[in-house]
């Protein structure tokens, strides 16, 4: 039989210390940074977005692939680990394979276009 699960109290998080206005003006602090910094990240955001997306795409697969290696040995301690190391590289791959076809597409649409 599985043991319910004990309600969390405010007193264990704490929240009456929190203090709403400096909450605010971080807010607001930060918001202002982001958008004075917009036009630098929109210049390599773009290239950085797509290398950062491959670099993801490579540590999943590499990630999965050890996850196999350990469950081809014996070593892996959970195959639930194993599972989602696979599923998230599956998933990964999945998309940046549509990423792909889409800007494919985009580039063929535009060289049709007439000038």
């Amino acid at each position: 039989m599985v043991a319910p699960i004990s309600g969390i109290s405010s007193a264990a998080l704490n929240i009456s210390s929190i203090n709403t206005d400096s909450l605010r003006s971080a807010e607001g602090a930060t918001a202002q940074r982001s958008r004075q910094s917009e036009p630098a990240a929109e210049a390599a955001g773009f290239g950085q977005s797509i290398s950062d997306a491959l670099s993801k795409l490579s540590a999943g697969d590499s990630m999965m692939s050890q996850a196999a290696e350990a469950a081809a040995t014996g070593d892996l301690q959970s195959i639930n680990d194993y599972m989602i190391a696979a599923t998230r590289a599956q998933l990964t791959t999945e998309i940046t394979v549509a990423v792909r076809d889409r800007a494919i597409s985009a580039f063929t649409d535009i060289m049709r276009m007439q000038v």
